[in-house]
C-alpha cells in the first residue's frame, strides 16, 4: 500500500468514532495507534513518534488544546503535522485552533473522503517542507566543502557566497526563475571545487605560473565535473562546474566551446568569477575598483564574455546590487 510505513495518531474519547476513525485509515494503508485522552496520547509518545497526529478537542483529564501544547513543547513534536477533530464548529475554536499552529481543522461529522484528504494533504505538505530543509542543508554542507578550498587562501575567503550572490542576481537580471536557478545555485557554489587537487603553494604563488603550473591550474574545470558526476542531486551544476572558464570567442577551456555552445549558466558564472577575482586582493594582484572590473568586462564583451550577459551585468552594477552584495559578504 502507499501509505505502509507511516504511523499516525488518533486521540479521541468516543470509543465508536475513534475505532472509525482507525478502520477507515487502516484500510488506507496506515499504521494507527488510538488513545482516549491527551494523556493516553501522551504516553503513546513515549514509545513511538508518529507522522501525523488527529485530536479531538474536548475530552476528559487533558483536552486537545493541552495535548496540542504538550506536543509542541516536545523537541521531536515541533514538526509534526496535528489535525483537530471536532464537534465544535464555532468561529473561536477554528481560529483558536489555527493560532495555536494546527495545520488542519475538521468539524464532527466527517466523511471518510474529508479525513483521507485532511491527511494525505497534510503529510504531503511536511514532506514538502521536508525536501526543502533537506536541501536547504544541502547547499550549507556544499558551501563549507566549497569554502574548505578557499580557506587554504585567506585572499579568497567569502568568494563563494559572492559568486553566488552575484550569479543568482544577473539571472534574475536575465528573467530567470523558478527551477532553472538550482543547477545555477549549486554550479557557482562548486565552481572551482576542482581546486583541491591543486597544491597551496600553488594557489598562493605570488607571481607567474610556469607552463606545467598554468596546465594543472586549467584542469580544474574537467576535475572538478569528475568529482560530482555520480551525484544525481548535483547534475544541473557540471555544465557550470566543467565550463565556468570557456570563452565566447572559443579561446577558452578545458573544451574551447565557443557561442551558445557555452551553457547559459555557465556564461554568467564566467563574467561574475572575473569580477569577483578583479575587485577583491589576490596573491597576484592588488583588488581592482569597481568601475576598473566593469569596464574590462564591458570590453571584453563578445570575446571572453557573452553580449547579451554583460548587457544585463551592466544595468545590474548600475543598479548598486552589486555593490550591496560585496559589502554583505566583504572579507
Amino acid at each position: 500500500m502507499p501509505n505502509k510505513g507511516l504511523t499516525l495518531l488518533i486521540v479521541e474519547d468516543n470509543h465508536d468514532l475513534r475505532n472509525g476513525l482507525k478502520d477507515i485509515l487502516t484500510f488506507d494503508g496506515y499504521t494507527v495507534l488510538a488513545a482516549g485522552n491527551g494523556k493516553e496520547g501522551l504516553d503513546q509518545l513515549n514509545a513511538v513518534w508518529p507522522d501525523l497526529i488527529i485530536s479531538d478537542i474536548t475530552m476528559p483529564e487533558m483536552d486537545g488544546y493541552e495535548f496540542y501544547e504538550a506536543v509542541r513543547a516536545r523537541p521531536e513534536g515541533v514538526v509534526v503535522p496535528f489535525i483537530f477533530l471536532t464537534a465544535r464548529g464555532e468561529r473561536d475554536d477554528v481560529m483558536r485552533g489555527k493560532q495555536m499552529g494546527a495545520e488542519d481543522y475538521l468539524i464532527k461529522p466527517v466523511s471518510r473522503a474529508e479525513l483521507v484528504a485532511a491527511v494525505e494533504a497534510r503529510l504531503t505538505r511536511f514532506r514538502q517542507i521536508q525536501v526543502a530543509q533537506l536541501e536547504q542543508a544541502y547547499q550549507l554542507a556544499l558551501t563549507a566543502l566549497a569554502n574548505g578550498i578557499e580557506v587554504r587562501d585567506h585572499y579568497t575567503r567569502g568568494h563563494v557566497e559572492r559568486v553566488t550572490a552575484y550569479a543568482l542576481t544577473l539571472a534574475e537580471q536575465l528573467g530567470w526563475a523558478g527551477k532553472r536557478m538550482e543547477g545555477l545555485r549549486y554550479g557557482a557554489i562548486l565552481h572551482d571545487i576542482g581546486k583541491i587537487f591543486i597544491k597551496e603553494d600553488m594557489l598562493k604563488k605570488n607571481g607567474k605560473l610556469t607552463p606545467d603550473e598554468r596546465s594543472e591550474m586549467m584542469r580544474h574545470p574537467s576535475n572538478g565535473a569528475e568529482m560530482v558526476r555520480d551525484i544525481p542531486y548535483l547534475a544541473a551544476a557540471i555544465p557550470v562546474i566543467r565550463h565556468h572558464h570557456e570563452r565566447w570567442d572559443g579561446t577558452g577551456y578545458p573544451d574551447g566551446l565557443k557561442g551558445e555552445d557555452i551553457p547559459p549558466d555557465a556564461r554568467i558564472i564566467a563574467v561574475v568569477d572575473v569580477f569577483d577575482a578583479m575587485t577583491t586582493d589576490r596573491p597576484y594582484h592588488q583588488a581592482d575598483t569597481f568601475e576598473m572590473a566593469r569596464d574590462y568586462i564591458v570590453s571584453a564583451s563578445g570575446a571572453h564574455f557573452d553580449p547579451l550577459v554583460v548587457n544585463a551585468f551592466l544595468k545590474l552594477f548600475e543598479s548598486g546590487k552589486l555593490a550591496e552584495i560585496a559589502a554583505q559578504w566583504k572579507d
